[in-house]
């Protein structure tokens, strides 16, 4: 179910860019989470989780092969880093260089802070319990996939620059409507959908599995849809992208809320989307093109803290939760994302550069890199 949310993150980016620039869309998800295979088995799992599988098959295939099945259950989160970030910089973006970017992104940044998170890498945790009574909780990665990805994501996009023409010299703005409403709601749906595998089985065994997961993701995506459309006007951009800022909210807590508490998680999170998805588009100018920034790294980092609102006994929830914990985990995913951001996408700028030239961009990234588009207009003969 995981697996086919990146199809999800393919087609809603393939509804949401220009039609010169859906052939790209697709190719991008699809390589940059080859790209994330390789990294996280060769590198990345090992920086997280101290296993390698570097010995015998026979090995390997012990307990039924079920460090295998962790890895590919936590790789397909690991390959969220890249298609969050994709959104992000889609239209301008070179090819060889986000797979590059991805690369040393899956492969070392985002396996130090998941191994911080969820398998007690350098002490942090301990350390957190010992100051305020619980450990930093990200039952399925409200930070740890999806702020890390939007705060990655947005040091990416202020890299680049916005697209050409998007902002003219005259103070006015280009509009960039999408190219495919259905194609945008259909990445959208697949998204929602494979995201209760994403959330239920974050317990990754089955005796741990709760139905609680599975109502509380289904009441945050509620609570975002509905205040995006009534916020978003009845936009079918927003619309769709409501449940997901609910669901990207709701993963950190999902196991410890009330299904109340987690759909008012949602539905706050619907507001950041459409609220800050209009600041940055319109007033800052910063041409995230998905909106990946509001939706991940916003929504995330309010799902770190609304587990340390919600979770508590008192509005509800199970407990065993900090109020201090989630702020400090969420601020130090923050931290480290934009610092990896940087680092990795401004080292690649320096070098070789990040982004298509004028001309290629103007002609679309679909026949500048990939020589053919999503819908040709006639046959060639040769």
């Amino acid at each position: 179910m995981v697996l086919a949310m990146h199809a999800g993150f393919a087609f809603l980016e393939l509804g949401t860019v220009r039609k010169k620039n859906q052939v790209n869309a697709l190719v991008k998800i699809l390589v940059d989470f080859a790209v994330s295979t390789l990294a996280y088995f060769l590198v990345g799992y090992l920086i997280a989780y101290g296993t390698h599988f570097f010995t015998g098959a026979e090995t390997l295939a012990q307990k039924n092969g079920y460090e295998l099945v962790k890895f590919f259950f936590l790789l397909t989160f690991a390959a969220a880093i890249p298609a969050i970030v994709s959104g992000g910089i889609a239209e301008r973006a070179r090819f060889g260089p986000q797979l590059a970017a991805t690369s040393v992104i899956v492969g070392f940044v985002y396996p130090f802070f998941e191994g911080i998170a969820w398998n007690q890498a350098f002490g942090m945790q301990a350390w957190l319990k010992a100051a305020t009574g619980a450990e930093f909780h990200d039952f399925a990665g409200s930070v740890v996939v999806h702020a890390v990805g939007g705060w990655i994501g947005l040091a990416a996009v202020l890299l680049l620059g916005p697209r050409m023409n998007r902002y003219r010299k005259d103070g006015a703005m280009s509009a960039h409507p999408p190219s495919s409403i259905p194609f945008l709601a259909l990445g959208a749906w697949v998204l929602t959908v494979g995201w209760f595998g994403f959330n239920v089985m974050s317990a990754q065994t089955l005796d741990k599995m709760s139905g609680l997961v599975a109502v509380n993701s289904l009441m945050a995506m509620v609570g975002g849809t509905l205040v995006a459309v009534l916020l978003g006007r009845n936009d079918p951009g927003f619309a769709y992208n409501g449940p997901l800022a609910g669901l990207v909210a709701v993963c950190a807590g999902s196991d410890v809320m009330h299904p109340l508490g987690a759909l008012v998680t949602g539905g706050v999170a619907g507001w950041l989307f459409v609220q800050f998805f209009t600041l940055t588009q319109n007033r800052w100018k910063i041409d995230d093109v998905l909106g990946v920034w509001p939706l991940h790294g916003l929504c995330g980092a309010w799902g770190g803290i609304a587990c340390g609102i919600f979770g508590q006994k008192a509005l509800g929830g199970i407990g065993g939760v900090s109020l201090g914990a989630q702020f400090a985990g969420t601020l130090g995913g923050v931290a480290w994302a934009l610092a990896g951001g940087f680092a990795v996408y401004g080292a690649i700028k320096a070098v070789v550069g990040l982004r298509l030239d004028a001309e290629q961009e103007f002609e679309g990234a679909d026949l500048s890199i990939h020589k053919i588009g999503a819908t040709p207009d006639r046959e060639v003969s040769w």
